[in-house]
């Protein structure tokens, strides 16, 4: 059976007072034999749970036609009519009711709710009968499982005249003398928190039951039950779904995406009880995972303050105890010792401050205080962040009456409540952005001290970065549950709404000084993408609902909707993918209940297409896994199921090759020092882990020089002293406050990374100081700057002063041999630098030289030097192979980057594509990364799908396709930079990509492995065949294992009319066509080391030969005519620039 997709509807329960108790009650009271009325025990009165109708015939291959999973039942309770064979009517007519009773004895609710504690929930004051009809009132609930998930309930109390219309020993009694009112509590529980639409749900059904008589009364919740069964939840986006339940309408918001939860709650409600100090005080206990006790006199506020509170730390999740509402009885549960977040009546404050650590808010009076004092003594949120937060709220308007100022009085109800929920809605996204930044600005960077290889969070530098007076908060934080499971995401690389703010503001957040924090906050405003406008919202309207107690009127009410989706689908622009994602999700779902599963699997299928973010993996193996065989035989006559269900196996296959992992994926470890001697990999893995360094090039010569003279393993005590004085060095420099007049000297970027002590020189005392572009003499007394030239290729005390001819000369004294080595081994990177056109090198350079200072320092023998040189990389490279670069490489080459950078080893470039101000860069496994083309700076990662990609191609302004060795093509959105559409047509690994304009319609070409070759158009994203390809005269080919170049008329593709042999060459992996020349890249016959042949089109003569890769270049592109890039594979890892003439 098809495990179904989760309704509105969990359980519609009533709790109250068992009849038979409140007609003994009632008698006392009219004899006068009750002093005042007792509190009672509420008992679970009825329980109505999905599904409500079934087929009568061949029910057990039916899937359940209602929005709920269908699962075992156990009894609950029993009714209490075995005793009553006969009932008398309001009318005075008897009537057998065995047969009703046996149809309805046992009230079963779904296996996982438990309804034993409900009762007091939806009574925490007690029930307590009342002499005077009472004003109906409401609050809601949160129930969380052993396994943390979370189910949420709305209550309504509603106040009925006892026994009214009641009859006993056949008599009626007289209800108009009685001046008994009983509370009846109904409680609707959902997996989802739609607290105001079920509250709305609530007030409706309220308007039938005060007319209704007491015989129809429970009649009425199951029709009301039954129809809220009915109602679908829409998919995550910007598709609402709203119902008519009479007289309101009620609607149903989406969740923004698929991590997001659902919101349905006035989130400005802890800013009109709070102020914004307090505010950010809570959300300081809540971030620190306190044992937290709100208080009001108002159930409802306890869980609507708690939620919005929660929902402000998002992508945070609470992971503690969480009962907002504790009854009376429930007191007891605050002595447990663990963190938690509870909610209690404002009645027992008292007796709750009583117990110990605990932190009291009141949430009437907006005052938060422990239970020792009435102040809280706990580390503040940092501050620049809280200022950020403060000046960001200061400007929120949450008084909905001043919206009201300049209309007039609305007559329909329902336009008022839509308006309303316009302005909420609107709030909302203010506050979720305000509240969002305010995580960001305080944990941001956080990224940069993980290694995602393996699974490690270096805390200790983490915390070293942060401001002084913000350490005992992060120490305390960074201990906690919540960061636990927050540090797992950013380790699984999860793309939520924090992934995607942090990285927008990046670029403006270098540092972590309250000044650029608060400069962030003002560019709010500015930046693209930052402010996550509201996008416009569809609300799709369900058909009435039918009597929802029949099998025929269900099945006609799902064929209604699934006739009304169809139209919507129909009348939605194709290029808006997004939309109709959402009514064939929708559609599917509807398919999916009325046992429609073969158009089920094509609504979902369809999902490929339009917003694969949303696909219902889970659903969809559910549904192929039951589907009988005759439909099975029809799915695999139908191609597009076909590939659906060989899909499915698929991913089946991986989910189970996971598994065997999952506790990976789940794991997040703290960096700790080694306590045993380290073997090479060993020690590999604790630098790398450690943030050293990543290179495993570099990891290896350190380990050679920390084991010169010694066996080939380090000891935790010497790793111990070097990683001391790393960090302590890289204290040191962080500290090193350069005068203005030096500062005016340096570009913004640089830092002092090595200083020297106070010495002697030939322009006076001072220190000598190293940035990673030069060196410079700081003299003490009055602050100078005089730049050192580093034109010698000895460090022999003697170096040139910039702009002069006499020579500086400094006195190092002890120093001197390890400065000899760093500024050798600098003074060559950056003499590589410069020939390579590639920065990175003097970056690594400087890091040789700074990981030589930490080995001298640690060792302290007379081979620390030796063992240092062991570290001097590129100045033996430059011994032993010539830095020159061939002039003609030279000239051309204007540029490197590398997209390796943050990895432990290079990796291969598969595929580069450059679109206006970007550069597309694809590495292994489906890696996918983007630079910015001005500065050449990383600006996103993302990963499409699992395999290599073969071919990338920007199809119009919004959208890149990628094929992949996985048969499947990708395609990216370049505006949201998501990946969320898939074209499944291939059969095997797809190897090409071309667009073309046919008259008026963009088409684009796809081929596979086996030899089909596809056209696509564009706007629907469906398969064409009419366009044909455009050629022209001549076809240029080349092979990976030949160094020719064969050249053919279209016209006669029987042999090549022209080869050109590339001088030693022994293959060639890419070509491209830029103006009058082609560009093939290749590899060396006689290195390999990798080439560019640049050839003129006309006369077919190599006009360059280019020298710039380490490995075979296996990607090349161009950048609008005036640049060509080239990529390289693993053994070098990077992206050259070339100028084209």
């Amino acid at each position: 059976m098809a495990e179904l997709p989760s309704g509105l509807l969990e359980a519609c329960v009533v709790v109250g007072v068992p009849s038979d108790k409140l007609r003994d009650l009632y008698q006392l009271q009219q004899q006068s034999k009750l002093n005042e009325l007792p509190l009672l025990e509420a008992e679970v009165l009825q329980v109505h749970a999905p599904p409500f109708v079934s087929k009568e015939t061949n029910s057990s291959q039916s899937i359940g036609p209602a929005f709920s999973r269908v699962q075992r039942r156990r009894s609950f309770i029993k009714k209490k009519r075995r005793d009553r064979a006969a009932e008398v009517l309001p009318n005075g007519e008897t009537t057998n009711r065995t047969e009703a009773s046996s149809a309805t004895e046992d009230i079963s609710v779904p296996k996982d709710l438990d309804l034993i504690a409900l009762p007091q929930l939806c009574f925490p004051d007690g029930l307590q009968l009342a002499n005077e009809q009472r004003e109906d009132s409401y609050h809601f609930l949160v129930f969380t499982d052993l396994f943390g998930n979370r189910t949420h309930g709305v209550v309504v109390q509603y106040y009925r005249s006892c026994l009214e219309g009641a009859v006993q020993n056949g008599h009626r009694w007289n209800s108009s003398k009685s001046r008994l009112y009983t509370p009846f509590a109904m409680c609707v529980i959902s997996k989802f928190p739609y607290y105001n639409a079920l509250k709305d749900c609530l007030s409706c059904l309220l308007v039938q039951l005060r007319p209704a008589r007491q015989a129809d009364f429970e009649e009425t919740i199951k029709e009301f039950s039954a129809k809220l069964s009915l109602v679908p939840l829409p998919p995550p986006g910007q598709l609402h779904v709203s119902f008519n339940l009479r007289p309101l309408n009620v609607v149903l918001p989406s969740r923004e995406d698929q991590d997001s939860p659902v919101i349905d709650i006035d989130l400005h409600l802890p800013f009109l009880c709070f102020t914004h100090t307090t505010l950010l005080q809570v959300l300081s206990c809540l971030l620190q995972e306190q044992r937290l006790v709100f208080f009001s006199a108002d159930w409802a506020r306890l869980t609507l303050v708690a939620e919005s509170l929660l929902l402000y730390l998002q992508p945070l999740s609470w992971q503690q105890p969480y009962v907002p509402v504790l009854a009376r009885g429930m007191l007891d549960f605050l002595m447990a010792p663990t963190a938690f977040l509870m909610g209690c009546h404002i009645s027992h404050f008292d007796e709750v401050a009583a117990v110990k650590e605990l932190i009291l808010v009141n949430v009437d009076d907006g005052i938060i205080q422990s239970s020792c004092s009435e102040t809280i003594d706990l580390p503040a949120i940092p501050l620049a962040a809280a200022e950020s937060f403060m000046s960001r709220a200061e400007c929120l308007q949450l008084h909905y009456d001043l919206e009201l100022c300049h209309l007039g009085a609305g007559t329909d109800a329902n336009a008022l409540r839509c308006q309303r929920r316009e302005w909420q809605t609107r709030r909302n996204t203010e506050i979720q952005n305000i509240a969002l930044e305010l995580v960001v600005n305080i944990f941001r960077g956080v990224q940069d001290f993980l290694n995602h290889e393996h699974r490690v969070f270096n805390s200790e530098e983490f915390l070293r970065t942060r401001e002084p007076a913000d350490q005992s908060f992060y120490k305390k934080v960074l201990e906690t549950h919540i960061f636990h499971s927050f540090l797992r995401d950013r380790l699984n690389r999860k793309r939520d709404t924090f992934s995607r703010m942090e990285q927008n503001t990046r670029n403006y957040a270098h540092r972590y000084d309250a000044g650029v924090i608060q400069t962030f906050s003002n560019l709010l405003c500015h930046l693209p993408g930052l402010k996550f406008p509201q996008k416009a919202v569809k609300v799709f309207r369900l058909p009435e609902f039918p009597p929802p107690l029949a099998y025929h009127y269900v099945q006609n009410y799902y064929s209604d909707m699934v006739s009304s989706l169809g139209k919507a689908i129909n009348a939605t622009p194709t290029d808006e993918s997004a939309l109709l994602a959402r009514y064939h999700y929708l559609r599917g779902l509807v398919n999916t209940v009325s046992n429609r599963r073969l158009d089920a699997l094509e609504d979902f299928q369809s999902l490929y297409k339009t917003d694969s973010d949303i696909f219902p993996s889970q659903m969809v193996k559910s549904l192929v896994d039951s589907l009988p065989e005759g439909e099975r035989l029809q799915a695999d006559k139908r191609p597009e199921l076909k590939r659906l269900i060989s899909q499915v196996k698929r991913d089946q296959e991986r989910e189970r090759a996971r598994n065997g992992n999952w506790h990976e994926e789940d794991a997040v470890k703290r960096f700790k020092l080694p306590k045993k001697y380290m073997q090479l990999g060993e020690f590999v893995k604790c630098i790398q882990e450690s943030g050293i360094v990543k290179d495993q090039g570099t990891i290896h010569r350190l380990f050679d020089a920390l084991t010169v003279g010694h066996q080939k393993q380090v000891g935790p005590e010497l790793f111990r002293v070097f990683y001391t004085i790393w960090k302590e060095t890289e204290a040191e420099a962080q500290e090193v406050c350069l005068p203005a007049s030096v500062l005016e000297h340096i570009e913004p970027s640089e830092c002092v990374f090595k200083l020297s002590s106070s010495v002697k020189t030939s322009r006076g005392v001072g220190k000598i100081a190293m940035t990673q572009r030069r060196l410079f003499l700081l003299t003490d007394g009055r602050p100078g700057y005089v730049e050192i030239c580093l034109s010698l290729s000895r460090f022999l005390l003697k170096l040139r002063v910039q702009g002069r001819k006499e020579t500086f000369e400094a006195n190092l004294k002890t120093e001197t041999e390890l400065w000899n080595l760093m500024v050798k081994e600098m003074w060559a990177g950056r003499n590589m630098a410069d020939q390579h056109k590639d920065p990175q090198y003097m970056q690594q350079a400087l890091t040789n030289a700074l990981l030589m200072d930490a080995v001298v320092g640690s060792l302290q023998s007379n081979k620390a030097i030796y063992a240092a040189s062991k570290l001097a990389h590129f100045d033996r490279i430059k011994m032993e192979v010539p830095m020159m670069v061939p002039k003609t490489t030279a000239e051309t080459l204007k540029h490197k980057i590398n997209p390796s950078v943050e990895l432990a080893a290079p990796q291969a470039v598969d595929v580069l594509l450059y679109t206006p101000g970007q550069l597309w860069v694809s590495v292994s496994m489906g890696k996918v990364m983007v630079f910015d083309a001005s500065s050449w700076s990383l600006t996103h990662t993302c990963h499409v799908g699992n395999a290599r990609l073969n071919c990338m191609l920007g199809v119009d302004k919004d959208q890149i396709w990628m094929g992949s060795e996985d048969s499947v093509i990708y395609i990216i959105s370049m505006v949201a930079m998501v990946c969320n559409r898939q074209l499944t047509e291939h059969r095997a690994e797809v190897t090409g990509l071309a667009v073309q304009m046919f008259f008026s319609q963009k088409v684009a070409y796809s081929c596979s492995a086996e030899g089909s070759v596809m056209v696509w158009d564009v706007a629907t994203l469906q398969v064409s065949f009419k366009p044909t390809l455009c050629y022209k005269e001549e076809l240029w080919s080349v092979c990976m294992d030949s160094g020719e170049v064969c050249i053919w008329h279209i016209k006669d593709t029987t042999k090549p009319y022209h080869r050109v042999a590339l001088q030693d060459c022994s293959g060639c992996y890419c070509v491209i066509k830029v103006k009058n020349q082609v560009w093939i890249g290749g590899v060396g016959r006689s290195s390999t080391k990798g080439k560019i042949y640049i050839l003129d089109t006309e006369r077919h003569q190599i006009l360059k030969e280019l020298h710039g890769h380490n490995d075979k270049v296996t990607a090349i592109c161009s950048a609008e005519d005036r640049y060509v890039l080239s990529g390289a594979g693993k053994h070098d890892g990077k992206v050259a620039i070339w100028k084209v003439e």
